[in-house]
């Protein structure tokens, strides 16, 4: 898989975190006895989108049409990719 193709998957699975961060901040205006688990998820949320846009830089870094095997082993590179497909997968609104 080559860089620009890993930045692509992850610049999608950021733009669906940050609809569910929105989409979790309106729904704790719906109802004072959900409010506080729906702040905690927007919360939550914001740290995985921060870890994301770490990932991203560090990306954007090396050359687009390099194989990011050259980079990090296989095994971390599956696993951040399920981990990209779960959240990009998943209802913005269902987090």
């Amino acid at each position: 898989m080559k860089v620009r193709e890993l930045l692509e998957i992850l610049d999608e699975t950021i733009a669906t975190v940050r609809i569910a961060i929105v989409s979790n901040q309106q729904r704790a205006f719906e109802s004072p006895h959900t409010s506080y688990e729906f702040t905690q998820r927007a919360i939550e949320l914001q740290e995985d989108l921060d870890d994301l846009l770490k990932a991203r830089d560090v990306l954007t870094k090396l050359d687009p049409e390099d194989d990011v095997e050259n980079h990090y082993p296989r095994e971390e590179l599956e696993e951040f990719l399920k981990l990209l497909e779960l959240l990009r997968g998943a209802e913005p609104h269902a987090f």
